[in-house]
């Protein structure tokens, strides 16, 4: 590695992208044998494999994401079929991918060693520092708008270009709908400077390419619901749903603040030290992707963890740009302490390679979590899974290949997301009444939940007092695997 840094003005395109991507497998390896790092990751693994039997998204189960990460996961499960280890390579590819496309974005304005330091950065901010280990849609979005990003900042672009780019924007798009806020930013952007330069009727050409790209992807995506009837849940589902649950749900200004005011002080420097000029056209492209995310982060009203990783990739330029530039915050680059900094941050990462051989050792499998080992109980004392709830640990219901119990429930938390039950035209209108109906409607014959920990949130205490009530009354404490609880529904005989 060390002679990597010091030889980097000689490392070829190829070799910055096998670095970062076997620094990349380094970070997240031993994650590949979770059953799950985040529920998102799960619930989109299940609509993969609906889609893989040949159903369309939203019309079997539903949760709340764009077709396009759903048609992705079931591509990988078509290839691969079930495998954590295909799924979470994967991962390490797309993160590959958008970390090369921030050094490249990077090494525009800065020296080749500063873009691979901040390309690395790019890598452990994308993997490390909560539940981003696994493949989440920020993933995949970034892994087509970076990429875009950076064909916008090269001096001349080509006709063919534009469209290129316009398609991977939709892609990202459909991956993830508030980037709709970067894409109509970056659009204007393209307008913005072809004007400037050409000032006639010309200038529009760019833009209407690169617009038509986007609507190719659109168009695309929706077809196969025009061509089945299926219109309205389209519409419903990736346009409305979105809108009402980002209004159900936000943070307060003054935590949105807190997580902006990184961006904010970034802008202060940039802009009073002369660094950000509007002539330079990366740093227009940059400045306008990061402006467009904050702006979606600021309508969605909240700004979890593994969102920021939609930020990542175009800030990281520009905070490279200013330290290397700005005389007040201007430091040197050492190759020893680099190399210490590239082995010490991802202790995370040794910390996982330690749980999961001593899983090896104890279990004789490097597979790990409740999402296998329920699973694995019921194989094993030949329990029906005709009728199974999952109010945690849902990937189960993929390992056991059965169905989650309805289509709310193809998330846990969704069950009480009554705002956008409308999308799937859910005949229960309120949480209360889907619960109600899972409980003693449809009676599961085993509720799978998490020992030690509320199933629904702190906040929702109605819902969390009945399910305990039910579980009480109807219910009997089967086993207890790992950290989750098999609650077996009294009076019925197993099947």
């Amino acid at each position: 590695m060390g002679r990597i840094l010091m030889n980097i003005e000689k490392l070829s395109d190829r070799g910055v992208f096998a670095f970062l991507f076997l620094y990349g497998l380094l970070i997240r390896l031993p994650f590949f044998f979770r059953d799950y790092v985040d529920r998102d990751e799960s619930s989109f693994i299940i609509m993969g494999q609906s889609v893989v039997d040949g159903h369309l998204p939203y019309t079997q189960l539903w949760d709340i994401k764009p077709p396009v990460i759903f048609f992705f996961f079931a591509l990988i499960i078509y290839v691969f079929g079930k495998s954590f280890i295909a799924i979470r390579l994967i991962g390490v590819a797309l993160v590959a991918i958008t970390a090369f496309f921030t050094y490249k974005l990077t090494n525009i304005n800065n020296a080749k060693r500063i873009a691979l330091c901040f390309g690395a950065l790019c890598v452990i901010l994308q993997s490390l520092f909560g539940s981003l280990q696994g493949v989440m849609s920020e993933h995949i979005a970034m892994a087509f708008f970076t990429p875009a990003i950076y064909f916008m900042a090269k001096t001349k672009t080509k006709a063919s270009t534009w469209l290129l780019c316009g398609v991977l924007v939709g892609l990202g798009l459909m991956v993830k709908l508030n980037l709709a806020y970067v894409a109509l930013f970056l659009g204007c952007t393209i307008l913005t400077l072809d004007f400037i330069k050409i000032r006639s009727i010309k200038s529009l050409s760019s833009s209407m390419l690169f617009g038509i790209g986007v609507l190719i992807v659109i168009v695309a995506c929706f077809l196969p619901y025009y061509l089945t009837d299926n219109s309205s849940l389209w519409w419903k589902s990736v346009v409305e749903a979105p809108l009402a649950y980002a209004g159900a749900r936000q943070y307060s200004p003054f935590k949105l603040l807190m997580y902006l005011m990184p961006c904010l002080l970034l802008f202060w420097i940039g802009f009073k030290k002369g660094i950000f000029q509007f002539k330079n056209r990366a740093t227009v492209f940059l400045l306008a992707a990061t402006l467009g995310t904050i702006l979606a982060f600021i309508k969605s009203g909240r700004v979890n963890g593994h969102y920021l990783i939609l930020i990542y990739p175009v800030i990281l330029p520009l905070v490279a740009t200013t330290f290397s530039k700005a005389s007040a915050i201007r430091f040197k680059y050492s190759t020893t302490m680099i190399i210490a900094l590239l082995a010490l941050i991802p202790m995370e990462s040794y910390l996982e390679y330690y749980a999961i051989f001593k899983n090896k050792t104890e279990k004789n499998t490097f597979y790990n979590g409740e999402g296998i080992t329920v699973p694995a109980y019921f194989e094993h004392n030949q329990l029906s899974t005709n009728n199974v709830y999952f109010a945690e640990y849902h990937i189960g219901y993929w390992m056991m290949g059965i169905q989650p119990i309805t289509k709310a429930a193809t998330q846990p938390s969704n069950v009480l997301k009554d705002e956008m039950f409308f999308a799937y035209d859910n005949p229960r209108k309120t949480g209360e009444e889907e619960l109600k109906h899972i409980l003693e409607v449809i009676k599961p014959q085993y509720i799978v939940t998490r020992k030690n920990r509320r199933v629904f949130d702190e906040k929702k205490k109605a819902v969390n007092f009945y399910i305990n009530l039910q579980l009480l009354t109807s219910y009997t404490p089967l086993d207890t695997i790992d950290n989750a609880i098999i609650h077996k529904r009294q009076h019925l005989e197993v099947q």
